[in-house]
């Protein structure tokens, strides 16, 4: 039988646990289950209860039904969309201003969304409704409290074994929001460096070097600013997507304690990380390897697991954090990883540690979510298949289900979704600076398996005014479209 070698990141964890308990620090979860009003009242002991739900429960499809075309048509009162069409930009300063344009309104505006990260179209998935409706009728809203303390229950607990075997991780830490996931995440891999200098101030040898890409999320961005205040790490932050820089900043680097953090799929421009490339350096380096995959779960790799999986390298990611809020259709965040690592997390991260947990239906719709998008795996195939239909109608190379498409100024930008409104699609338009450069405006639009053919040619249609699709096929300078 083949021994797994621990790394050096291994044994440093196994370090620190010993020490977190000697000094009373170790937070333990504390499981606690639901009572079913339907039961008959038993001897706790004797009480046999599932912790999910028979799968066989949940009702799956075979191709887009009717409801899940309401996950990409919204409805906005017409004196909002108005404003909202001349550039109007809104602000309620008072409720006498709020109640001229929500209340009782009798005419709005449809709207096809390009512009929500339901990737699936879950959110008016039946069985995950059916899920979320019993768990609030026989548990209200459950316990509300940290999981530390009585948030814990049965129904985050099949979530977690749920998401851990999706991502095939031996754990899985659930958080109030993707957000507070990398935040407690990156506290939490800073406090290593003082539990390991036995509550001393650091050196800067002794610190831990976090290795950032440019365009990393605000939330992986916040926890690092916060772990480096506190003096725990010291932060390289590498050319977006270049592994030559990183290789030079980890090879000049001296400290010994190493990590490289990358969202797996830029929100963005919907770019890949070049993951491949980073497990061949981490092979050479030795780093803990930290992405986000935010945009990439339930959406690619064969099984819904995301990015690791669709490129075949789950076992060279030592952490995943993830969202509930984007594919699965509901809210929340995971960290996915080994057990001495959650119970390290579970005990540092203090964006963990001081949130509540997320209601039970909310629990249920999420775990609802995990079994419906592995069931029906033609809903990932509808995405691609969308993919494939705007690249084929306009030439832009589309490798995700977000795409960048690049249209000039900040005026013409704003301009080709004003168009857009008033054709009765959504997108979302970032016409320059601070988000992106000057005159490189575009328009964000994101793909989802409720969209069909004749959205994406309704899409094309309208944009074709204001991206000449056949220069971007020539890979024109001026009005380059990407990805």
């Amino acid at each position: 039988m083949e021994v797994t070698r621990k790394s050096s990141w291994d044994l440093w964890i196994e370090e620190a646990l010993p020490k977190l308990e000697s000094r009373k620090m170790f937070m333990p979860l504390r499981p606690m289950r639901l009572p079913n009003p339907e039961e008959e009242e038993e001897e706790e002991e004797t009480v046999v209860h599932q912790t999910k739900a028979d799968e066989d429960e949940y009702e799956t499809f075979q191709g887009i039904q009717p409801w899940d075309r309401f996950s990409v048509q919204v409805s906005v009162p017409e004196t909002f969309f108005q404003q909202w069409l001349a550039g109007v930009e809104h602000f309620c300063k008072n409720d006498k201003e709020y109640a001229e344009i929500s209340p009782n309104q009798k005419r709005f505006k449809k709207l096809l969304l390009f512009a929500s990260n339901d990737f699936l179209g879950l959110s008016r998935h039946p069985a995950i409704a059916k899920a979320t409706a019993k768990a609030a009728v026989e548990h209200g809203t459950g316990p509300r409290g940290s999981p530390l303390v009585c948030g814990y229950t049965n129904y985050h607990i099949a979530l977690e074994s749920s998401l851990a075997n999706l991502k095939k991780k031996e754990a899985c830490l659930l958080c109030p929001t993707g957000f507070s996931a990398n935040m407690a995440l990156m506290i939490a891999i800073g406090s290593l460096a003082q539990l390991l200098c036995a509550g001393r101030k650091p050196t800067n040898e002794e610190k831990i070097a976090i290795f950032s890409d440019a365009l990393n999320h605000a939330s992986i961005v916040d926890g690092l600013k916060l772990a480096e205040q506190y003096g725990w790490v010291e932060c390289f932050v590498y050319k977006h997507c270049d592994t030559s820089h990183l290789d030079q900043l980890l090879t000049s680097c001296k400290m010994k304690r190493k990590v490289v953090v990358t969202d797996s799929l830029f929100s963005m421009d919907g770019d890949f990380a070049p993951i491949l490339q980073l497990v061949e350096l981490r092979k050479k380096h030795g780093f803990l390897f930290v992405i986000d995959d935010a945009h990439g779960t339930f959406v690619w790799g064969k099984n819904g697991g995301g990015v690791a999986e669709e490129f075949n390298c789950e076992d060279d990611v030592d952490i995943c954090v993830g969202t509930l809020s984007k594919a699965a259709a509901s809210i929340g965040g995971f960290i996915a990883c080994s057990k001495n690592w959650k119970q390290f997390i579970q005990s540092r991260g203090r964006s963990f540690i001081f949130s509540a947990a997320a209601p039970v239906p909310l629990a249920a719709a999420s775990y609802a979510s995990v079994v419906v998008a592995r069931k029906e795996p033609w809903r990932r195939m509808e995405v691609r298949k969308r993919m494939q239909e705007f690249q084929a109608l306009t030439g832009i190379p589309v490798t995700s289900q977000i795409l960048s498409v690049i249209v000039g100024s900040a005026e013409k930008t704003i301009k080709a979704s004003q168009v857009l409104l008033e054709s009765g699609i959504y997108v979302v338009p970032i016409p320059g600076p601070p988000a992106v450069p000057l005159n490189t405006g575009r328009l964000r639009v994101a793909l989802t398996a409720a969209h069909t053919t004749e959205d994406i040619k309704r899409l094309v249609a309208t944009l074709s005014d204001y991206v000449n699709f056949q220069v971007t096929k020539s890979c024109s300078s001026d009005l380059q479209a990407k990805l």
